[in-house]
């Protein structure tokens, strides 16, 4: 673990010190689970990990919550007046992505085109480890009373047939009923190891994916004249969304629109008769998702006037992750005392889009990023990703210190 020092934090945190001395346990849970990835849905391996370490600990395990989703609780005790306390949810995902893994490491991907590539093996063992502190915690009787919940989700790297992710589906499954608060945390591969990083409000943005069909009429590339042509207009397309972010959208404000495929044409020497676009949209605020619909629309449909059929589908992604106010704050508060306060820093909103948005609108929640770049940062999705494993007992105890916290505060 390259940044050992910088997860001490000060020296009276015994909940991270506890979390430290497990560490060489969880480094070796996560890099058993990015030796044997899972695609979304499909995580039954990493699921039964999940459910053995719970039922390791005594606890009462869920299986098979919204396809693969794994669920148990922890219940504190009572409060004198026979008061069950609040109920605080601790969110893990579990999916690995259809990306080839590059690197040479002795725990790489064992599984041909798929990989571990945005930390979410790291994420199922940080968890992991939580629940062994928290039970700890209570047999010590050092928790106040309530009940914590620990949510192993399927999916939050694609969306099912219907459209749905895991997180969604989770919510529908019920298990955030009854939940007064609850806490995610994201491994971040481009932050310097050994922080915690968050923010009140708006942190990961919302999305929608963009599929655009242009068509034309097909030619003679000398003659094109007789024909419509798809890429050009296609290529108009593009521009003209730009054009509409820029001017539509008011420049205090967040939003961006990026096309990430185009495919058309049969040959070199003829006129493409229809061309297909995939992309993307992102955003914060609603006036804001509005604008980049209604511009990726226009922008299109204004084709028609040059002889194209054109089809825009914008399918609905992930609304916006957006940090609770009053549970945020004493979150902050609350790790700052068992970390650290030098441990927890101020994070910044990015474009990224996360399904913990689902969990968040259903709950007041709480997401934050754990530093965890190597001296040589890897990118997220890319197959040379890889992390600082310190950051696994730091997130661990990060989640537990929030957990705690709560319980502590009472309702969010």
């Amino acid at each position: 673990m390259e940044n050992d020092e910088a997860t001490r934090g000060s020296a009276s945190s015994p909940l991270l010190e506890q979390s430290r001395e497990m560490a060489p346990e969880l480094v070796e849970l996560r890099r058993d689970l990015h030796r044997h990835p899972e695609l979304s849905f499909q995580e039954e391996r990493t699921a039964g990990v999940a459910a053995r370490a719970l039922n390791e600990l005594g606890l009462e395990v869920r299986q098979g919550v919204a396809g693969t989703g794994v669920v148990a609780d922890l219940v504190t005790g009572r409060g004198p007046g026979g008061d069950e306390g609040p109920t605080v949810a601790l969110r893990g995902d579990m999916d690995a992505l259809p990306i080839q893994e590059e690197n040479d490491l002795p725990y790489a991907s064992s599984v041909p085109g798929v990989m571990h590539a945005c930390g979410h093996d790291a994420h199922t063992a940080s968890l992991v480890g939580a629940a062994r502190l928290l039970v700890a915690e209570a047999a010590a009787g050092s928790l106040p009373p309530g009940r914590i919940r620990f949510l192993f989700q399927p999916a939050e790297e694609r969306m099912d047939e219907e459209g749905k992710s895991g997180g969604r589906r989770m919510v529908e499954a019920g298990v955030l009923e009854g939940v007064d608060a609850v806490v995610g945390a994201h491994v971040g591969a481009h932050l310097p190891a050994g922080r915690i990083y968050l923010r009140e409000g708006p942190l990961f943005a919302g999305s929608d994916e963009l599929v655009v069909t242009v068509r034309g009429r097909s030619a003679h590339a000398a003659r094109p004249h007789e024909g419509v042509d798809a890429v050009v207009l296609a290529a108009q397309g593009v521009l003209a969304v730009q054009q509409a972010v820029a001017r539509k959208v008011d420049p205090m404000e967040s939003g961006v629109v990026t096309f990430g495929t185009i495919h058309g044409g049969t040959a070199m020497n003829v006129l493409a008769e229809e061309v297909t676009l995939t992309g993307t949209l992102r955003y914060f605020r609603e006036e804001v998702h509005e604008a980049l619909r209604s511009g990726v629309q226009g922008a299109f449909r204004a084709l028609e006037a040059q002889g194209a059929g054109v089809e825009v589908r914008i399918v609905p992604g992930y609304p916006p992750v957006v940090n609770h106010g009053a549970t945020t704050r004493k979150v902050r508060k609350g790790l700052g005392e068992i970390l650290g306060s030098e441990l927890v820093q101020d994070a910044e909103p990015g474009m990224l889009a996360e399904d913990f948005s689902y969990m968040a609108q259903a709950a007041p929640g709480v997401f934050f990023w754990v530093g965890a770049g190597l001296p040589d940062p890897r990118r997220h999705h890319d197959g040379c990703f890889d992390i600082d494993e310190s950051a696994l007992p730091l997130a661990a105890a990060a989640l537990a210190g929030a957990a705690k916290t709560l319980l502590e505060e009472g309702e969010a």
